[in-house]
């Protein structure tokens, strides 16, 4: 569904506004102690981004893909975690509203508009990774709950998150997703945050491994109801392809950022008497970075207008974001350099980006994956006459 032009480009000032008024000048205040940024996701919850994407009828705002891609960008510009608050929301809605029964739509989607009632996204194992045939964590049925046991890393949002879209493996050897609903909180009847996961970049969210020990879900909270038994792997892969466009975003967000801070000092800091932009190795450097950008955003907003036109976009998808994601961290490495030794102090941003984009390169399948998804694609597309 088409988003109007105009009120697409009136929310993205709004946010564009905001970002650079209230989100880029506190950012080292949850960045350096890694503390959650309660006011500025207080702020996206007015903004109605949690319901962003979700159907009017549901109490959403409706958005297309693109003018959701484009918020992800502007985010993720200012402190690139605000994406990542947004992002597992946003997989779980989409499974929902592509995949659940009419019954779980009425029942979760008008929940999950406000930021009051957030989801998270459990695939990754400590022992599978982006190998989906490989996970562990077991369901199994008793009378009308199903049992989960096992043990699932990676968990964007898990603390704070009321409900998780969780990926496990039933009795048939199949992968089935199940609605697993909970309080806030560490702990929760069989379900344990049982370690913080301390990282490079990515600050100020919590990711945590999460376990479950005889952990009951109702039968209900299969998602797709009975007949979504055995189809999770499915279910989860097509969420994904949006979920990479969503990683591609926030790599030209944050590759933005860096050049906007490159070009900024390379303009005010002076060597042998001129500013260093005037000399031909750095202004060489940033007309690449320049066109690297662009054409990660071309490739970006590409693929969100196929999907919003209905095409299946897991090649195009995997392409931006292997492209966006290798672009950014380029790009980002380059602003440090043209920084410095400035670059390497927390006094500038740019250290920041570089400790950033590192996750969009291994987030939601690593380069790797996206080139073995881009290949079989190709043999699709270009077969042998």
């Amino acid at each position: 569904m088409a988003t109007d032009q105009a009120l697409a480009d009136q929310l993205i000032d709004t946010i564009r506004d905001w970002v650079n008024r209230d989100v880029i000048p506190h950012v080292d205040e949850f960045e350096q102690s890694d503390e959650f940024p309660q006011a500025m996701f207080d702020q996206m919850c007015e903004f109605g981004l949690f319901g962003s994407t979700i159907a009017e009828e549901y109490g959403g705002l409706g958005l297309d893909i693109t003018t959701y891609t484009r918020i992800i960008e502007e985010l993720s510009r200012g402190y690139m975690s605000l994406a990542g608050i947004l992002n597992t929301h946003k997989i779980a809605a989409t499974m929902l509203a592509r995949f659940g029964t009419e019954e779980q739509k009425q029942r979760f989607l008008p929940r999950m508009i406000d930021g009051s009632f957030r989801a998270a996204f459990s695939l990754s194992e400590p022992d599978a990774g982006s190998d989906t045939g490989a996970l562990r964590c077991k369901a199994q049925l008793d009378g009308d709950e199903w049992v989960i046991n096992g043990t699932k890393m990676w968990v964007t949002n898990g603390v704070r998150a009321s409900l998780v879209m969780l990926l496990a493996r039933t009795p048939d050897d199949r992968i089935t997703c199940f609605l697993v609903e909970k309080e806030p909180g560490e702990t929760f009847e069989g379900i344990t945050a049982s370690k913080k996961i301390n990282k490079l970049g990515y600050r100020g969210i919590e990711t945590v491994e999460m376990s479950y020990v005889d952990h009951k879900v109702p039968n209900a909270n299969v998602l797709g109801g009975d007949q979504g038994i055995g189809h999770g792997q499915q279910y989860a892969l097509s969420a994904l392809e949006l979920g990479r466009i969503n990683v591609a975003a926030r790599a030209v967000g944050v590759a933005q950022a860096s050049f906007e801070a490159a070009m900024a000092y390379a303009q005010q800091r002076e060597t042998f008497g001129k500013p260093i932009f005037k000399h031909q190795a750095i202004s060489f450097k940033l007309a690449e970075m320049a066109t690297k950008l662009h054409a990660a955003r071309l490739m970006t907003y590409d693929a969100a207008a196929r999907a919003d036109a209905g095409e299946r976009v897991d090649m195009e998808a995997g392409m931006a974001k292997l492209f966006a994601s290798e672009a950014a961290f380029e790009i980002a490495t380059d602003a440090l350099r043209i920084h410095g030794g400035n670059g390497y102090t927390t006094e500038y941003p740019v250290e920041r980006y570089f400790r950033d984009t590192p996750l969009m390169i291994i987030g939601e399948g690593t380069s790797e994956i996206q080139k073995m998804v881009i290949a079989r694609n190709l043999l699709d597309r270009y077969p042998v006459e």
